[in-house]
């Protein structure tokens, strides 16, 4: 009898340790050398004693959909990128977060960008932003003698960039200008998030549209002064920390080992804008509340602690940047160079999001060809801008048909129908 009461007793005090205990499902942070840094570093003195739980993108849609079903989940918060949140959003799956939003906002300023994006397409915040990345370029200081009269490094447009490539191969005698284009490169997110959105103000729909066509001109003549080796370049941070180029575009991860190894000899700047504004491909990770969260004040206080400066300002060791103004002058020089231009990326007064593709499932490998067998036909082999355009046109009509997927900004929405090539 008495065993049957200790056994009950205790049962009771594991319990009520499991309620007290705040659950947080991520997609993000997996690795085990990320997932420690969050439990010891990240989540150190927070209010409650967390539990994080790792998911594999994959399964992600599955475990929330099931978390979701009853009256009152286990699942106090989720983390993932908005792109992932989306689709529980759709479902009815998130709690407004407006009012959580504004309490934080009070003591603590979060970059128009993210805050732009935390509304998941509707009209009010559905997740909290939590950490973020996205592409800029990495300059050397060497370059910065080189650019056209007038020209504010960090608000370019595309015209002054190529001129001052041009300016760079009159006064070098090199091209010193590069693109990720080799075969591990990124050169697909330079399209799909920067020069199609900034020349045309969409990427599905306006692909062989008028604009699209003086994009391509363009960059055919921004390429007569692009070094040559781009068509082999992956990882842009080897030939900055050479000097084989001074003037690079990719991923904030891959411009970082540059930056890093060589911090006073860089900058990172915003990419450049065209006639429909300055966009740029927001990597955002947020936190939504679910629907039946067990306990919306917990969920609420981990909210608080992890958007504190003094925590945002270590996400730089799992490789993210901060959401808020955050005091980056105890940065290491390198992560600080990037740090700074991420910032000025999301806070651009003229910056505008391309979000990452949505919808495409196993379609996305062929989505990406699209655009790099465009690219490959246009500049590197000189073929015909229309006659490639109205060709590539429909291949990328049957990507979008065969994987059903609609319209994601900055094209106009499509509603639930295939977003079309116009």
């Amino acid at each position: 009898m008495k065993l049957k009461k200790l056994l009950a007793a205790l049962s009771m005090a594991l319990t009520a340790t499991a309620f007290a205990q705040v659950n947080l499902v991520s997609t993000q942070l997996r690795p085990v050398e990320e997932a420690e840094k969050m439990r010891n570093v990240l989540l150190k003195g927070s209010p409650d004693a967390v539990n994080f739980v790792p998911e594999d993108p994959n399964t992600y849609m599955t475990r929330m959909q099931a978390e979701l079903a009853g009256a009152t989940g286990k699942v106090h918060l989720t983390m993932a990128i908005d792109g992932e949140l989306s689709p529980i959003n759709s479902i009815g799956g998130l709690q407004g977060v407006d009012d959580i939003l504004k309490k934080l906002s009070a003591n603590r300023e979060f970059s128009a960008g993210a805050l732009t994006l935390a509304k998941l397409g509707g009209t009010e915040a559905r997740m909290i932003p939590f950490m973020s990345n996205t592409f800029q370029m990495g300059v050397n200081k060497k370059a910065l003698q080189y650019l056209p009269q007038g020209a504010d490094v960090n608000a370019l447009t595309w015209a002054q960039t190529i001129q001052w490539a041009k300016n760079m191969k009159a006064g070098t005698g090199e091209n010193k200008f590069g693109l990720p284009a080799g075969p591990r490169g990124l050169i697909h997110r330079f399209f799909q998030g920067y020069a199609y959105p900034a020349y045309t103000g969409g990427v599905v729909r306006t692909f062989k549209s008028a604009d699209a066509e003086k994009m391509w001109a363009d960059l055919k003549d921004l390429w007569t002064v692009t070094n040559p080796r781009s068509t082999s370049y992956g990882f842009m941070e080897e030939p900055l920390k050479t000097g084989e180029v001074w003037v690079a575009f990719d991923h904030t991860a891959r411009l970082l080992p540059a930056f890093n190894d060589k911090p006073d000899e860089f900058i990172a700047v915003p990419a450049p804008s065209a006639a429909k504004g300055r966009f740029f491909m927001p990597v955002i990770i947020g936190m939504g509340v679910p629907k039946n969260t067990p306990d919306r004040a917990a969920a609420e206080r981990l909210l608080d602690h992890l958007t504190k400066p003094a925590t945002q300002s270590q996400l730089l060791q799992v490789g993210f940047f901060p959401v808020i103004k955050t005091d980056m002058s105890a940065m290491p020089k390198g992560a600080a160079v990037a740090a700074i231009g991420v910032a000025n990326t999301f806070n651009a007064k003229d910056g505008r999001a391309a979000l990452l593709p949505v919808g495409l499932g196993a379609k996305t490998g062929e989505f990406n060809k699209v655009y790099v067998d465009t690219f490959q036909r246009i500049i590197v082999k000189g073929e015909d801008i229309k006659t490639v355009l109205s060709e590539q046109a429909v291949a990328l009509d049957a990507v979008m048909k065969e994987a059903k997927a609609a319209c994601w900004a900055p094209d106009a929405s499509s509603g639930k129908d295939t977003c079309p090539v116009q």
